[in-house]
């Protein structure tokens, strides 16, 4: 994980086709913990799940309600 984050750049996200998403810090901990992910579960569902869990975390830090 980089240790110097860089900003949000409204553009790239566009262009990368991410839509942004306006959550209460409880939600966001709470999708941040919450995986339904079993052993059985594809590969790609789990990268998935945990990719979301990091970008709720990241979302957390970012606003200065989660230390690192």
């Amino acid at each position: 994980m980089p240790t110097d984050p860089k900003p949000t750049d409204p553009g790239r996200e566009a262009a990368l086709g991410r839509i942004a998403l306006w959550l209460d810090p409880e939600d966001l901990t709470w999708l941040g913990s919450n995986c339904a992910c079993t052993e059985d579960t594809p590969v790609e569902e789990q990268e998935r799940c945990g990719r979301i869990r990091f970008r709720a975390h990241a979302a957390l830090h970012k606003a200065g309600q989660k230390d690192a």
